[in-house]
């Protein structure tokens, strides 16, 4: 286990299982998922997806003994980041893409650990980085998508603000912009005007500022088909609260719409290492 205090992003250690194995990651922030990431590290495993790309799991600290090394490393886990320092699922993220990038991946593709997500879809986020595009974002209402039990509250507060506030702001349409399940290329997350390995991203503010980056400085961005499930007759698996977390995440909307989290204005284009 090696620790780790870089600028930018959290303090953590790493657990590294196995070495690069691909030119692409998959990163997987968790904390306390218990038998859902398990379960959905063994559908990982069923398609083979640790043969199209590294597996790399960011956690925030759990204590629920789901992150057990040998266990991961049966379900095919290549390396465990385990944040020590401040920060929510932003932080978490940021260690992985930290990480990432000096592993030189060409892209990495983030997903959901709460077993929620059709992680059958990941070759297809690996063919449209293959085929350059910069951001591929997962959605289940595109053809070809499926939205499976979602509480109506959040389908509607999706359909009706979410999106059209985070599409008016990328100048592009996006159909599911609260789904994390997304991909990356290495050459978007380096760009000196992208900078994504800031404190102001501790939160949520990553993925509302990932989402409408790549568009605004003429990166190539597309949806593709995904299947979001939630269980039915079980709660719902998540870590916003209904009143502090979504008023959150308006806040967040807003900050992000009028250009928040961008870095300094004279930042020119390049990349960062």
């Amino acid at each position: 286990m090696e620790h780790h205090n870089i600028q930018g992003v959290p303090d953590f250690e790493s657990s590294v299982f196995s070495e690069k194995s691909s030119d692409y990651a998959v990163l997987i922030p968790v904390i306390n998922e218990g038998n859902r990431i398990l379960t959905e590290l063994k559908r990982m495993k069923r398609i083979s997806a640790a043969a199209y790309a590294d597996i790399i799991i960011c956690d925030g600290g759990s204590a629920d003994g789901s992150m057990e090394h040998r266990r991961l490393q049966a379900l095919q886990v290549n390396t465990l980041l385990t944040k020590t320092g401040t920060g929510r699922q932003g932080a978490q993220l940021r260690i992985g893409i930290w990480f990432a990038l000096q592993r030189r991946y060409k892209g990495i593709i983030t997903v959901d650990g709460n077993n929620k997500d059709s992680v059958e879809n990941i070759p297809d986020f690996i063919r449209k980085l293959d085929e350059g595009y910069d951001l591929v974002q997962g959605s289940r209402y595109v053809p070809g998508g499926k939205a499976v039990n979602t509480p109506l509250i959040r389908a509607a507060a999706l359909r009706l603000i979410h999106a059209p506030v985070i599409s008016l702001t990328a100048h592009f349409h996006f159909t599911d912009t609260t789904n994390a399940y997304r991909g990356y290329s290495a050459r978007y997350l380096r760009d000196r005007r992208v900078q994504p390995l800031r404190d102001v991203f501790s939160g949520y503010e990553l993925l509302a500022y990932l989402s409408v980056r790549a568009s605004q400085l003429g990166y190539k961005v597309c949806e593709i088909p995904v299947t979001r499930a939630y269980p039915r007759h079980q709660k719902t698996p998540t870590k916003i609260s209904f009143l502090k977390g979504n008023a959150e995440l308006m806040k967040i909307l807003l900050k992000n719409a009028a250009g928040a989290y961008q870095p300094d204005k004279d930042v020119k284009h390049g990349t960062s290492e």
